[in-house]
This record gives C-alpha cells, sequence and structure tokens, in this order.
C-alpha cells in the first residue's frame, strides 16, 4: 500500500519495513526492485513459530537496503521485559519477528538518501524505529505516540541480531566515553526512566519517590539523583534491590512488604513532590498517588494488568496529577546517552552469548532475573557462532 505521508514523498509499508522514495528520485522503483544481490547470513533471535511464547536462535539472509536505511553490525543487545511480551504474543501474535529494542552496533553500510549516518557510527536500535514524521504528535515533540509508529521487535525486526537495518533518521549516536554494553540499556530502560523523571517535573532539592527498584528503577534513582539533582525514595519488596538502589543514590529505601510506603513517605519527607511508578503492581500506583503532597505528580511507566484506584475527590481538592510516560523521543535518548557518557549514570549489565537467549527468556519468565541481561554478538558460545 502506497501512503502520501509528506509533499513529494510516498511510503511503502510491508513486512514491518518502511520503504521510502521521493518523487524527485528518478530511480525509486528500480532501486526498491533491482537493489544488487546481498547473501549476507546473520544470526537472530525470533519468536518462535512452534511453541508458544518461546524463542530460537535462527540464521537468516540479511535483505538488501532500500533508500534511507542503514545496515548496523550489532555489538550488544539487551533483554527487555517488553520481548517476553511479544514472544508470548501478549501485543498480538508475532511469529518470526527478530526481537530486541536495546540494539548497539556500528554502521557497515548505507543506502542513498541514509545522509543522517556514515560508515563508522556507533548507533542505537531503540523502541522508536520509525515515525510518520509529519503527524501532531511526530510535529510537537511526541514521536512515540505517532500512530503509524514502527517499534523495532515488535512490529519491525529488531536488534536481537548480529545485523539489523535501520531508518538512517530514527538511529541514534552514540557519544565517545559511554560504553556499548552500558549504552544498550540506557537505549530502553535508561532513557524511560529518564523521561518519567523529567516529565514529573522534580525540581532540585525536592524529594522524588521511585516505585520499583529493578533494573528500570534503579536507572532511575540514578537520574533523579546525579541529573535532576532531587532527595529520592526507593521503594521495593526486595531487600537486595533497595540495598542495591541505596548505593545508587536513594537517599531513603522503603520494603513495602513490610511497611506502608505512602505513610513513612509523606511522615518523613511531608510528602513527595512527584512519583515515578516502574513497578507492575497496583498496589504501587495505588500507593504512588497516597504519597505524594498537594500539586504532585505521579508519573506510569509500568504496565500492571489491574486497574488502578483513583479517588476523584482527593485528584481535585490536592491538586494531584497522574500522567503517563511512554519510553522517550530521539532527542530524550540523545539526552540520556550524554549523561551516561558524563559518568553520571551507569547501568549494571550482565553480558550474555547469544545463543542463550533462550535460557535468558526462561529465566525471565520465572522471576530469576535481578539485573539488566545484554547480549554480547562477539561473546563465545556453544552454538558454534560468535
Amino acid at each position: 500500500m502506497l501512503t502520501r505521508r509528506n509533499e513529494g514523498e510516498y511510503s511503502h509499508l510491508q513486512g514491518g519495513y518502511l520503504y521510502r522514495g521521493f518523487t524527485s528520485y528518478p530511480t525509486f522503483y528500480g532501486f526498491l526492485t533491482n537493489a544488487k544481490e546481498n547473501t549476507m547470513k546473520m544470526q537472530a533471535v525470533v519468536v518462535n513459530q512452534n511453541v508458544e511464547g518461546d524463542v530460537e536462535v535462527v540464521e537468516r539472509e540479511v535483505r538488501p537496503l532500500e533508500y534511507g536505511e542503514a545496515l548496523v553490525e550489532v555489538e550488544y543487545c539487551g533483554v527487555c521485559h517488553t520481548d517476553l511480551h511479544v514472544a508470548a504474543g501478549d501485543y498480538g501474535e508475532k511469529p518470526g519477528r527478530v526481537l530486541g529494542h536495546e540494539g548497539i552496533g556500528i554502521v557497515k553500510e548505507v543506502a542513498p538518501g541514509a545522509d543522517a549516518l556514515k560508515v563508522g557510527d556507533r548507533v542505537s536500535i531503540a523502541w522508536l524505529f520509525q515515525s510518520c514524521g509529519s503527524c501532531e504528535y511526530c510535529n510537537t515533540g511526541r514521536e512515540t505516540l505517532c500512530r503509524s509508529v514502527l517499534n523495532a521487535g515488535y512490529t519491525a525486526d529488531g536488534g536481537m541480531a548480529t545485523h539489523c537495518i535501520v531508518d538512517a533518521d530514527y538511529a541514534v549516536k552514540v557519544p565517545d566515553g559511554l560504553d556499548p554494553a552500558q549504552a544498550s540499556s540506557i537505549t530502553c530502560a535508561g532513557v524511560t526512566t529518564y523521561k518519567g523523571v523529567k516529565v514529573s517535573g522534580v525540581r532540585p532539592g525536592q524529594w522524588i519517590a521511585v516505585y520499583g527498584a529493578g533494573g528500570l528503577g534503579n536507572l532511575g534513582v540514578q537520574y533523579a539523583k546525579k541529573v535532576f539533582g532531587a532527595h529520592v525514595v526507593a521503594i521495593d519488596i526486595n531487600d537486595e534491590k533497595l540495598a542495591f538502589a541505596k548505593e545508587s543514590g536513594a537517599d531513603l529505601v522503603i520494603n513495602a512488604a513490610k511497611e506502608d510506603a505512602a505513610k513513612v513517605i509523606q511522615e518523613k519527607t511531608g510528602g513527595a513532590h512527584a512519583a515515578v511508578v516502574t513497578a507492575v503492581s497496583a498496589a504501587a500506583f495505588n500507593s504512588a498517588v497516597d504519597c505524594v503532597r498537594a500539586g504532585g505528580r505521579v508519573v506510569a511507566i509500568g504496565l500492571p494488568p489491574e486497574s488502578m484506584d483513583l479517588s476523584i475527590p482527593r485528584l481535585v481538592l490536592d491538586g494531584i496529577e497522574v500522567v503517563g510516560s511512554l519510553v522517550g523521543t530521539r532527542k530524550d535518548l540523545e539526552e540520556a546517552f550524554q549523561f551516561g557518557a558524563e559518568g553520571l549514570v551507569v547501568p549494571k549489565v550482565q553480558l550474555r552469548a547469544l545463543d542463550e537467549a533462550p535460557a535468558i527468556f526462561q529465566e525471565m519468565r520465572e522471576g530469576k532475573i535481578t539485573g539488566r541481561m545484554v547480549i554480547d554478538m562477539k561473546k563465545e558460545c556453544g552454538c558454534g557462532h560468535h
């Protein structure tokens, strides 16, 4: 299907990829159909077509580049709980889809029109794989809300592979000084929590509560403390995660399984000025609303299946705001990367081999993952690939 997006520009959506060409580009259709033969092979983690909820490592051919695209040799790709949901079909069946939206790699080839990148650039393969670039959301700095958005590892093949083809305009460059393995976690968990804290509006010296001290929450603690200069309360039900949050800069930690977090926060801080919820439980969202002071803002990041309790009189009489925050834009990711390059935020990652992907997903299903799992595409493995 051809769709008009911008004046003089046509787009072709097919199989999760966007093929773009300009009417002034005389060999557009010829470029699409007569691209040179490319027999390069890649290893990729895909949604298993035969076993529900499972993933497998397969070999595939790397297709030829289209207009505006670049070929990235992937160095690292983090594994996110969203990948688990995609593999399980929670967002719709995606058999054969290449997973991954926490990819970092080196540009090896660029097609005509890929002017934003050059060979040798280190870039991201993020959840925001592509948007239309012309709607009300794209034109107002809210491109993640674009109704035509493509997401890596979900509606477009992602970065959990030795190679990935990206839209050059949407691959964010990784700054010098930022470890690429750590950058992979910032590509999703980092930018998501950075944007959440940013949306909260917390100011230096104010209190912010971060619900959930896992991979996302810990990065949220770091951004809130070291970038925004806030006082931070970390809330979780795991003492080990809370201890790490304390090491990462939290001023106060609360085990919600042992104490009423909202009550403690109100007593010790007078109420948080803001709260960011990365936890996936309705109880955490309810507590977050109760923990903020009048005029406070609660930012929702986690996606629990249940609904939260919301007292309308409390919202009205105390002027409480509850807002959602979805990942981050390219600009947000540039900023999140830069703070990582400056050493203000340091993700804790564990490197695994590509052929360990099925085992990683099983560990995630069983709740055994505590840090950020990152697949190192060069790490020796037992499958004969590395």
